[in-house]
Order: C-alpha cells, then sequence, then structure tokens
C-alpha cells in the first residue's frame, strides 16, 4: 500500500468473519426502502458520472512524470509533489468506494464487478506511475528531508507519512525494480477476487428442509443465520450441507489461496524481509512480540475457553457438545429490536464517550450512511467504508431485528465514528488509521453497549441473553480470530519455506486446531475442517490477528472509561483523532495500553471468568 494511502481497505470488508454472524430472530420489520438503503449519489450521480471522473484521473496520473528526478530541488518542489500524489490518491479512493459499494449492493451484476475491475487497474497504474516517489525520497536521506520540513511549513502534514518511508529504507528497491513491482500490482488481488466471486456468485450452494417444513438456500449470508437454528438437527443438517458444498471445491479453493500465500511469500522475499509475517507487521511498525504474545497468552487461557464450551453445553442441555452447537444463542429469542428502537439503544450505550461523540453519532445514524437490510446477491457480513474523507463513512449491514444485528451496528459505528474524528482532526495524509486501532474503536463500543444493556435488563431470563452474548463475543472476537491467527501463521510460515500446499493440506492443518482450541469439550466432526475455505479474511495477510489483540485493548480502556478513571476517556478519544498520525502500536500503549504486555490479555480473560460467573449465579438461583 503507497504512502498517504489508507492502510485499511474497509471497503473490503471490515467485519464479515468477525462480526457478521446474524443470529437468528424475528423477521425483519417493515421498512421504507430509501430511508434504510445508503445514498451512493452522494459520491456520484451514477455511473456516468463515476466513468467521467476515472477518465479525468487517468489523465491527472500523467503530471507525476513531471515529478521525476526533481524531489530534491527545493522543499516546495517536493511539497507540490506530495500534494499532488495525496490528491490522486483521495480521488481514487472515492472511485474505489462507490464501484466497491456499487458491486456489495449486488455481487451478481456484471456490470458492477467491471467497475471494480477497472479501479484496480488505475491502482496499478498509479502505483506504476508514483513508484519514483520514494526511492527519491530515500536518496534525499533523512538530514536533507528534515531541512526541507524546516524550510516549508506546508510539509508539516507529511512528518509521519516521511518517516515511515525513510524507515524501510533497506526494503526499497530502486526505481526501475519498483516500477516493475508495481506493473504487477495490477495481478496482486486475483486471487482474493477468484475466490470472492467463487464464493458470492457462482459456487453452487445447497438447499436444506428444515424442521418447520421451510427450505433454504445456504448462501453465506443464510448459513450464518441458520446455523444458529433453535433445532439441533436443524444446525446439524446447516453446517453439515454448507461445509460439504465448500468441500466440493476445497481443490479450488486450495489453489486460490495458495496462490495469496505464495504472492505474500514472494513479496517478502523480494524486499529482503526474514519472511511474509515480517513484512506484514513491518507495514504498521507492529512488534512481533504483539503477535507471539497473543498466541501464548491465548494457549495458556484455553481452559477458560473450554470452561465456556461446558457451561454452553449445560445451558443448552446438550450431553455432547458439537461444533454445530457453538453459534445457537444461549437464551432464545429475546425483544425485538426494531431499527428505530436499536438505535436509540446504540446511542444510550455510547453515552460514555461523551455528549460530543453522541451527538456526532445521532447526526450520523440519522442520515443515509447505511444499507440495513439483507437481499439477494447483497454482499453478506457487515463493514464499515471509512475511504471518502471529504464526505462520511459509509455502513453496511444485514440486520434481522434481534440484539446480534444491534451488536454488530455498534460495532460498525465505533468504526464510522473513529473516521469521523480521524477525518474531522488530521489532514488527508494521517487521517487514515490502521486495523490495529480501528478494531479497538468496534469493539470498545460493543463492550458499552453489554454494560448498558445488562444495566437496564428486566428480568434473568434478559441478562441471561446479554451475559451468554458477550462471552459468544470472546469466543468469536478473541479466541476464534487468534485460532485464525496460528492457522494463518503456520500456512505462511510453510509456503515461506517453499513447501507445496494443497486444499487438502489446508484442512488438515485447520483440522489439528480446531481440535486443540476446543479440547474435550467440543466434538468436531472431521467434515467441518474445510472451513478455513469460508475465512475471506485469510486473503489479506496477517490481517484478523488485530481483532483479537483490539478485543483484549478495548476490554482495558472499557473498565477504566467506565470506572470514570481521570483521563482515561480524554486519552482514548485523543487515540481516535490520532488518526494515521503515528505507529499504531504507539498510540495504543501512549493511550495507555500495550499489547507486547501480558496485562490486556489477563484483563480479558479476568472479565469472561466473571461473566460465567455471574451466569452461574443465576442457574444455581433458579436451582
Amino acid at each position: 500500500m503507497r504512502m498517504f494511502r489508507p492502510s485499511h481497505l474497509l471497503a473490503w470488508g471490515c467485519c464479515f468473519a468477525a462480526q457478521a454472524v446474524m443470529a437468528a430472530g424475528p423477521a425483519p420489520s417493515t421498512r421504507a426502502e430509501a430511508a434504510d438503503r445508503w445514498d451512493l449519489a452522494q459520491i456520484y450521480a451514477d455511473t456516468a458520472a463515476w466513468n467521467a471522473d476515472a477518465q479525468r484521473l487517468d489523465a491527472d496520473v500523467g503530471g507525476l512524470a513531471a515529478c521525476r528526478g526533481h524531489l530534491a530541488d527545493d522543499a516546495a518542489v517536493l511539497r507540490k509533489c506530495l500534494d499532488l500524489r495525496a490528491g490522486l490518491s483521495k480521488r481514487l479512493y472515492k472511485l474505489y468506494a462507490y464501484a466497491s459499494m456499487h458491486l456489495d449492493e449486488d455481487t451478481a451484476q456484471p456490470a458492477s464487478l467491471e467497475l471494480m475491475q477497472r479501479v484496480r487497474l488505475q491502482d496499478a497504474r498509479l502505483d506504476e506511475a508514483e513508484s519514483f516517489m520514494d526511492p527519491e525520497i530515500l536518496a534525499l536521506g533523512r538530514a536533507r528531508v528534515e531541512a526541507f520540513m524546516a524550510a516549508d511549513p506546508g510539509l508539516a502534514p507529511y512528518r509521519h507519512p516521511l518517516d515511515d518511508v525513510l524507515r524501510k529504507a533497506q526494503h526499497t528497491l530502486d526505481p526501475a525494480r519498483e516500477a516493475l513491482l508495481a506493473a504487477f500490482g495490477a495481478t496482486s488481488d486475483t486471487p482474493a477476487t477468484a475466490y470472492t466471486i467463487l464464493t458470492q456468485s457462482d459456487l453452487p450452494w445447497p438447499k436444506v428442509r428444515l424442521a418447520d417444513g421451510s427450505e433454504v438456500t445456504l448462501d453465506e449470508s443464510a448459513y450464518e443465520l441458520h446455523r444458529a437454528a433453535p433445532d439441533r438437527n436443524d444446525r446439524k443438517a446447516v453446517m453439515d450441507a454448507f461445509f460439504g458444498a465448500l468441500k466440493g471445491f476445497e481443490r479450488t479453493i486450495g489453489v486460490t489461496y495458495y496462490g495469496q500465500l505464495k504472492q505474500d511469500a514472494l513479496a517478502a522475499r523480494v524486499r529482503g524481509y526474514a519472511d511474509s509475517m515480517s513484512r506484514a507487521l513491518d507495514r504498521n511498525r507492529l512488534p512481533r512480540a504483539v503477535y507471539d504474545q497473543l498466541i501464548a497468552q491465548t494457549n495458556a487461557n484455553l481452559p477458560t475457553l473450554h470452561r465456556y464450551f461446558r457451561l454452553r453445553a449445560r445451558m443448552l442441555k446438550v450431553p455432547d457438545m458439537a461444533y454445530y452447537d457453538i453459534y445457537v444463542p444461549l437464551v432464545q429469542g429475546g425483544p425485538a429490536l426494531p431499527l428505530p428502537r436499536a438505535r436509540e439503544l446504540m446511542l444510550a450505550a455510547v453515552a460514555p464517550l461523551g455528549d460530543d461523540y453522541v451527538a456526532a453519532m445521532r447526526r450520523g445514524v440519522q442520515a443515509r450512511w447505511m444499507d440495513v437490510y439483507p437481499r439477494p446477491h447483497k454482499q453478506s457480513g457487515a463493514y464499515m467504508n471509512g475511504n471518502l474523507y471529504d464526505l462520511h463513512p459509509y455502513l453496511l449491514l444485514n440486520y434481522h431485528d434481534d440484539f446480534e444485528s444491534l451488536d454488530a451496528m455498534t460495532h460498525e459505528w465505533g468504526h464510522a465514528m473513529h473516521s469521523v474524528l480521524s477525518n474531522g482532526a488530521q489532514p488527508y495524509p494521517t487521517a487514515s488509521y490502521a486495523t490495529f486501532v480501528a478494531e479497538i474503536a468496534s469493539t470498545l463500543n460493543e463492550q458499552l453497549l453489554f454494560e448498558h444493556v445488562l444495566a437496564t435488563a428486566r428480568n434473568d431470563d434478559e441478562r441471561l441473553l446479554y451475559l451468554g452474548s458477550a462471552l459468544e463475543n470472546m469466543r468469536a472476537t478473541f479466541f476464534r480470530q487468534a485460532m485464525f491467527a496460528e492457522f494463518e501463521y503456520q500456512a505462511h510460515a510453510r509456503a515461506d519455506r517453499g513447501e507445496a500446499l494443497s486444499g487438502e493440506s489446508f484442512t488438515r492443518l485447520y483440522g489439528e486446531l480446531l481440535r486443540r482450541y476446543h479440547g474435550d469439550a467440543v466434538r468436531i466432526d472431521d467434515r467441518y475442517a474445510i472451513e478455513w475455505a469460508f475465512i475471506s479474511h485469510f486473503y489479506r495477510g496477517y490481517y484478523v490477528f488485530q481483532y483479537a489483540t483490539s478485543f483484549a485493548a478495548s476490554t482495558l480502556f472499557a473498565d477504566r472509561i467506565l470506572a470514570n478513571e481521570p483521563g482515561a476517556r480524554e486519552r482514548y478519544l485523543e487515540m481516535l483523532r490520532a488518526g494515521g498520525s503515528d505507529y499504531p502500536y504507539e498510540l495504543v500503549r501512549r493511550a495507555g495500553v500495550d499489547l507486547a504486555d501480558p496485562a490486556p490479555y489477563r484483563a480479558l480473560f479476568a472479565r469472561m471468568n466473571g461473566i460465567m460467573d455471574r451466569i452461574e449465579a443465576i442457574l444455581a438461583r433458579r436451582g
């Protein structure tokens, strides 16, 4: 990803894997179609306007050629060229945002896919056109760059991005080789694109007949809904059928994923990194100690996860907890939460973040920033797209009028408010924040929601609903993502060593991890080890671990904010407003949490055990 461009393509999906689970619940309420769909016309009036802007961008990219060989002339020239580069980047992301969301509205439309293909080609052309800039900045050297910074205050917004270029000197190639790599960039998304089209549009999803006599087609969205069915036989049938369909494409998906791993390994080798993890973490100067601490702490505390599974089996009254029992809510039903009611609950929950935060969120939820309800061929899951610096965030949901949907919406609005605060406080070159910080903003809002609904629950049944949901959130957002992180590390390490890998070998590796993480508390059917093929985030190397680290960080932040610890809220909000003005690990540590230290992880495990204590106390009262 080039300098001055967001390091997180959130339009690709902030939360498909971690927060896209919509439990079975009440049918969605009657809705006004326009009010509940985002308004992409605020970006471009139509595709004709998009095409016209795309053509203008193609022409304007050529202006970068005048900068080649002149960045060292003086401070004014450097600033002019950096401004041009940032302006082109911002315009490209506007094109990207519209094209990606237009496709996500209906993934079966070939015309929308063509827009995405075109913007990715433009991305590659801009990469190639600007490929000389980082080597020329490196040739300037730190002392000359500092002198230019002192001579021209207009360079101030570029201080951190320039430092990021200079520190990567040993991994930056000469201009000719950088241009060659940029030219090949047009093919870099091929494995991910092939996987997305296969799973979203072309794969023949199976049909299953449920206990109530209804027949459903198990695409990804329907699978996420019906795997939480109240009837245990339905859950098994859904999981068997869905994973059976994936198993039929094990070889094909294995090829696409292996292709991604090989690209990552090659990129690391060409740039002189020890392995693909080193390259991935170095994008944002994340210490490897964070990844190691996450895996070590998770494995040391697997008994906490196993305790949860045993409690789940007790509450569900199943003698042998199976993998298809993972997603069903511990308490069935719960209050119906139509969108207007859900919005008010969310706004009340975030009150501890202050009146200004609540007011800004209220303005957003009253505007058409969201595409709310599921439709055929709509992208599954949920995400926030914050790539539009001069406009506002957009949010995709698949809302089902239940608490899990409210939780997912609150998660995404945490991201949206992060973008609102960052874009409002930072110039474009430092407005984009890293995922390492982004997932703290989203999961903290979820934890505030949990505390609010628990405090206002009317009875023990409702309390159990929220306590159970919180436990499941910890399993899915922390333990599950940590397991994914181990899978990614092992898969990448094998590709880095040049091993030949297939869908079958990925399935075998994933199955071993499934059994270790779930222990003897959960029965794992061999057929479910194909689940790796369902996780789209694996095509964004070393991404998912940040869900887990962020959840640990947000636990400490939430505890301190709710306890009214002096300065806690201000330090947290300042971290959000800081955007990408410093390296993300440093931003989080400056706000009071060190993710290379065991403390945040231990806080999360303590909270999880405390929630289970509260559930067991309710069960004891009931005899």
